[in-house]
């Protein structure tokens, strides 16, 4: 990747979309930490990152919602519950061991909040909907009250009905002052969602449009071919 340069507010929705191979899942790993920044830097409200690992990236407020949510942002053996645990061990834990009942109680909230269809907390994860496993995901960042929301490919492989839902969720979470950064190359989704947008192509942002509201598929793919 070159010339990748961008800033999201607070608020916003910054839609990054291009062609498979543009490099738009390589910008979401080099900001969490997952691949090494060979130059630039990464800023937070005026604060220089150094995020050189995930746990750096957690650490500084900014989470990641992969576009495999199975093999990368769930362990689809342990339950909802664990799922939602794990990166919160921190909050939930006392001396080396899980408080169990905090832990559920704080994951009841997300679970009304999000609508979350489960039929129990111990339910595996792998059992789960795509659009459920999503929300999983979601709901274990939203507890570490992260500032800077990730969604790579964020409705992939989920049906219409918790299509809409996870939408309404990324607009609640920007409308709640969340800074949101959307990857997808479904163009309707792009241009459904986005305040503005940013077009890769070759590793190199190519173009951003900032009135979304009247651009159109052929925009985006003129910018997208290079």
């Amino acid at each position: 990747m070159r010339e990748v340069s961008f800033t999201i507010h607070r608020g916003e929705v910054l839609g990054l979309t291009g062609l498979v191979g543009a490099g738009r899942t390589e910008v979401a790993r080099c900001l969490f930490g997952a691949d090494p920044l060979d130059a630039g830097s990464v800023e937070l409200d005026g604060k220089l990152l150094s995020i050189r690992h995930p746990r750096e990236a957690i650490r500084a407020g900014l989470a990641l919602l992969t576009e495999d949510r199975k093999a990368q942002g769930l362990v689809l053996g342990q339950s909802v519950r664990e799922n939602f645990g794990l990166p919160n061990l921190g909050q939930f834990s006392r001396l080396g061991v899980v408080r169990e009942k905090t832990e559920r109680d704080a994951f009841t909230r997300y679970v009304e909040s999000l609508r979350i269809r489960i039929p129990h907390q111990d339910q595996l994860a792998r059992n789960l909907s795509g659009g459920n496993q999503q929300k999983i995901v979601l709901a274990k960042w939203l507890q570490r009250n992260c500032e800077v929301i990730i969604f790579d490919e964020p409705t992939r492989g989920i049906d219409v009905g918790a299509k809409f839902e996870v939408h309404q969720l990324i607009n609640e979470l920007a409308a709640a002052g969340k800074a949101i950064l959307m990857i997808s190359s479904e163009l309707p989704e792009i241009l459904g969602m986005s305040d503005r947008i940013l077009v890769m192509h070759s590793g190199r942002i190519v173009g951003e449009i900032t009135d979304v509201a009247q651009a159109t598929q052929e925009d985006i793919m003129h910018l997208a071919v290079g």
